[in-house]
């Protein structure tokens, strides 16, 4: 009753006892393990498996240390050299004074272990996930809806955003959450690159195409199944821009100096840095390549946009260099999250992840980032912001509520942005938000409108 008990439940048993050697295998663990009874009974443990750390098992960790584990993944070799991957439940066996024994019940996740580490291997450098997107804060937790949304199909994505903002953590976020995720994800920056250059990148070329050229598939036929990520898309030059075009139209390309089209399977994200119609109106981005890119359109916020998410940002920085370091740095104080909360963050994320990082660099065991730590360039800035006379607006002749110029010097990008922000929405409420009739009063066509107001948060 015992032994056919032990053999009939869908789990693997496997008991040693005080000296190491097996005393009991169910004919689940032979089915996990692909060996017999007869290569471990009475055998020493440790003459049939093999761990990177005799700590790694959890059998002899109960064994001789009386140790129990739950639900521990464990990875380990049999002598035959084949990988085995389980989830074990481990104990040591006792009798009133000594311990007589180990047994661990184990469920094969091999298989499982082994797909996803081919998908990840699949999908090269990505490692950005939603989850990876801090921000509890409208502006973002919006995006981010959208974003997710654009999983579902494999349309073209063009996602706008300042340097700095995250732009490529949401393209690598909509890669692993669409069905392209065990796919490549290709990234391509079409600012490093001469044309000359890029073009072969993108498309390949054939062999005697010119001088020394070989035989080499490009990005293209690389991301094949998958994603290709071209940022900073503006870079690119206009003849380069109507062959991107092309290839994405007849969804094929063609090597350079070959006069074969290979059809392509690939979703293409696209990145820019700059209002994309300020980009079209002074040629730097083709008008009917923009509308093929922009199926999707996702407008990510700058940081000071967004400013109650720096809490969390700055939080989740300090954890990371605070693994990388071996630190335990508890924070930053509260002036320090004064400065933050008034600096205008022009490099946005990227720039608030450096600081933290540099300040961290320049603590010795200190627990709190303070100004101290701060870098010698951002603390002049921050003085600046201090000192600093607010803006006073008068009222103009033409209408009582124009934001005229300040007594005193301020910054200009502030106050175009709110003259901007001022005549859009006098403009909007006058034509009760039609927004084709406010765009032609404005001068501007109705797609500009549309993404001015989605950058000045008027909506």
């Amino acid at each position: 009753m015992y032994e056919t008990l032990i053999n009939e439940i869908d789990v693997g048993i496997h008991v040693i006892d005080e000296f190491g050697k097996t005393v009991v295998y169910n004919d689940k663990m032979m089915e996990i393990e692909s060996l017999s009874r007869e290569d471990l009974i009475n055998k020493d443990f440790l003459d049939v498996f093999r761990f990177e750390d005799e700590h790694d098992s959890t059998l002899l960790e109960a064994l001789h240390h009386q140790k129990s584990t739950q639900n521990v993944k464990q990875t380990y070799f049999t002598k035959g050299g084949k990988e085995i991957t389980t989830i074990n439940r481990t104990f040591p066996i006792t009798d009133e004074t000594n311990v007589i024994g180990a047994i661990e019940v184990a469920k094969d996740v091999t298989k499982l272990e082994q797909l996803i580490r081919r998908n990840m291997e699949q999908k090269g450098n990505t490692r950005y996930t939603f989850d990876s997107i801090i921000g509890g804060s409208h502006a973002i937790q919006e995006v981010i809806e959208h974003t997710k949304r654009a999983t579902r199909t494999p349309s073209s994505v063009l996602i706008v955003g300042e340097t700095g903002t995250g732009k490529e953590l949401f393209a690598q976020s909509i890669h692993n959450g669409s069905e392209r995720t065990t796919g490549p994800f290709i990234s391509q920056n079409c600012a490093a690159m001469p044309d000359t250059l890029i073009e072969s990148i993108l498309f390949g070329t054939s062999k005697g195409a010119f001088t020394g050229a070989t035989e080499k598939i490009g990005l293209f036929e690389q991301a094949e199944g998958g994603t290709l990520l071209l940022d900073e898309i503006n870079s690119l030059s206009p003849m380069l821009q109507a062959k991107l075009l092309r290839a994405i139209q007849e969804k094929s390309i063609r090597r350079i100096g070959d006069t074969i089209d290979r059809k392509v399977n690939v979703r293409i994200i696209s990145t820019i840095n700059e209002d994309p119609i300020e980009a079209i109106a002074e040629n730097r981005l083709r008008k009917d390549l923009y509308y093929r890119l922009s199926v999707v359109s996702l407008f990510i916020p700058s940081l000071r946009e967004r400013k109650e998410d720096i809490p969390l940002l700055v939080d989740s920085f300090i954890g990371k260099y605070n693994q990388l370091f071996r630190m335990e740095v508890k924070g930053v104080t509260q002036e320090v999250h004064t400065l933050f909360a008034e600096y205008d963050w022009p490099g946005n994320v990227r720039e608030l992840e450096h600081i933290i990082e540099g300040a961290m660099n320049l603590i010795v065991d200190e627990e709190w980032i303070d100004v101290s730590h701060l870098s010698y360039n951002l603390k002049n800035k921050m003085q600046l912001i201090k000192h600093q006379a607010p803006v006073t607006f008068t009222k103009s002749k033409q209408d009582k509520d124009f934001p005229e110029r300040a007594s005193s010097i301020c910054n200009l990008k502030d106050y175009l942005q709110e003259a901007e922000q001022y005549y859009i929405k006098k403009a909007l409420e006058k034509h009760k938000y039609h927004k084709t009739n406010a765009a032609n009063e404005l001068g501007l066509s109705r797609q500009t409108l549309q993404y001015r107001i989605k950058r000045l948060d008027l909506e």
